[in-house]
């Protein structure tokens, strides 16, 4: 297949149709590469339109890496507030305090100097390089595997796999303008090669897709399975104020509030008559039993959070679910 013309035709489409993000300022290169940081960091597993008010914000709080190095943890959670999946903010923090002691400041351009930083994978490293330094890599995320599978019409199990995906990647060719081409193929799979619904006719890679002429862009998904656990939650109230306590014990939501928990078997989830509640963490099916006490579990970590200030607090989603199904039960 010639795709000597690809990286044309999808860059013309680019500049007249990308969308105006905050990102995507023209800046200094410093502010460039810190913006780039802050925003694939955000947008790891998060929409953009969800995104571009935390980080307008996130970015007057803590314009540079030495602002952010020195923010506490506690503030920066409370930032990142109702984005969820924390850790990339703890890791976000982390690379902020390497950067600013051990890099005089400076994101570094190489793939290997980067996945050193916490929370940088290969996508995350790819991304930083073309877009921040202008390198010529692609990096591979859901919209650019979106868009391989269709226009090479990739179905099988073994053909859309990560490590096969990075096979065909040269499917797209190189351009010199490296960090608007990179973002032109992720903004075509945001807005033309969608998972339902996409806009075929706009498409600049319409006559080179194999799912176009064939009349069929279902996509095959990755055969992940579903692991689902059973818990019990201690919901223990005095006066206004409720237990929760720091997670040391589960490696999901490590380290943030939650209720006292323990896993328990699936006997004891099916015959309990108490309150129940499921939440899907990632590949994790939750079911959840909510058992009243009395008496204040014998525990370490113990955090006291009164109901009126539960908007003030940092508190995952996961614990404020638990909560609302409590107040709705009385």
């Amino acid at each position: 297949m010639n795709n000597k013309n690809i990286p044309n035709k999808i860059l013309h489409w680019y500049d007249n149709n990308k969308r105006i993000l905050p990102w995507r300022k023209k800046v200094s290169q410093q502010k460039r590469e810190y913006f780039t940081f802050v925003s694939e960091y955000m947008l790891q597993q998060t929409q953009v339109k969800t995104v571009i008010p935390y980080f307008n914000r996130f970015v007057k709080l803590f314009p540079n890496f030495q602002s952010l190095s020195k923010v506490s943890e506690e503030i920066l959670l409370k930032q990142w507030e109702g984005l969820g999946y924390y850790s990339r903010a703890k890791n976000l923090r982390k690379s902020a305090i390497k950067i600013s002691k051990e890099l005089n400041g400076s994101l570094p351009k190489t793939y290997d100097e980067l996945l050193k930083l916490p929370g940088v994978g290969d996508y995350t490293a790819k991304a930083i390089m073309s877009i921040a330094f202008n390198i010529k890599t692609i990096p591979l995320d859901g919209n650019v595997e979106r868009i391989l599978k269709r226009t090479l019409y990739l179905k099988k199990q073994n053909e859309i796999s990560k490590d096969f995906l990075k096979t065909k990647i040269n499917f797209f060719g190189l351009s010199d303008r490296a960090s608007d081409y990179s973002q032109a193929i992720m903004e075509i799979g945001a807005l033309i090669c969608k998972p339902k619904n996409s806009s075929c006719k706009q498409c600049p890679l319409n006559k080179n897709c194999i799912s176009l002429k064939k009349n069929d862009f279902e996509l095959t998904k990755i055969n992940k399975e579903i692991k689902t656990k059973y818990f019990e939650a201690t919901i223990y109230k005095k006066q206004n104020n409720y237990l929760l306590v720091k997670n040391d014990k589960f490696k999901f939501l490590k380290n943030m509030a939650i209720f006292p928990m323990t896993e328990v078997k699936e006997s004891k989830y099916n015959y309990s008559n108490n309150k129940k509640i499921n939440i899907k963490l990632s590949n994790m099916e939750m079911k959840i039993l909510l058992n009243n006490s009395k008496k204040p579990p014998k525990i370490k970590n113990k955090i006291l959070i009164k109901k009126d200030k539960l908007s003030s607090e940092i508190i995952p989603s996961f614990t404020k679910k638990i909560f609302y199904t409590i107040s709705k039960s009385k």
